[in-house]
């Protein structure tokens, strides 16, 4: 365990493309990557519409409605975050705006990946709470936020840091 990772280089560095296609390149694979975001948040947004509509809802706590409600808002602004890139794509299609589209959905993407953490453990407490109670909600809450902060934001961000 006494050896430390070797020192990478910029594998972007060592690609032979000019800007142009360095930046086509990072506007593809971002445009993969929020559509691949973009189709699972879709899914649950549309799992999370149906449920008021379940004839067991109005039996929920006036906790459990206001945790739907802004489980609900989150997923429905995270939806929002990852297909604006999209629309931006669109709008500024050839008006030589495609860095400023990368770097603004980069963002987007990044903040969206926020409310859809809050709105993933909002979903582990809601349905903890349904089934199990307070207790059970709230260690599915705390456990769900750790996971998804330990799986998507922890390591790039120490990552980040030991690059300096």
């Amino acid at each position: 365990m006494g050896t430390s990772e070797p020192a990478q280089t910029d594998v972007e560095d060592e690609r032979d493309e000019s800007p142009l296609e360095r930046l086509d390149r990072n506007t593809v694979e971002l445009l993969n990557e929020l559509r691949v975001a973009g189709t699972g948040i879709q899914v649950l947004f549309a799992f999370l519409l149906v449920v008021p509509f379940n004839t067991g809802f109005s039996r929920l706590s006036s906790f459990d409605r206001y945790e739907y409600f802004v489980t609900l808002v989150c997923i429905a602004v995270a939806a929002v975050l990852l297909i604006a890139p999209s629309i931006h794509h669109r709008i500024l299609f050839r008006l030589g705006q495609k860095s400023y589209v990368v770097r603004v959905a980069n963002r987007l993407a990044i903040i969206a990946g926020a409310f859809l953490s809050v709105g993933l453990t909002g979903i582990m407490v809601l349905i903890g709470d349904v089934v199990f109670g307070g207790v059970t909600a709230a260690v599915a809450g705390v456990v769900a936020a750790l996971v998804v902060a330990g799986v998507w934001f922890v390591p790039p961000l120490a990552r980040r840091r030991q690059l300096g």
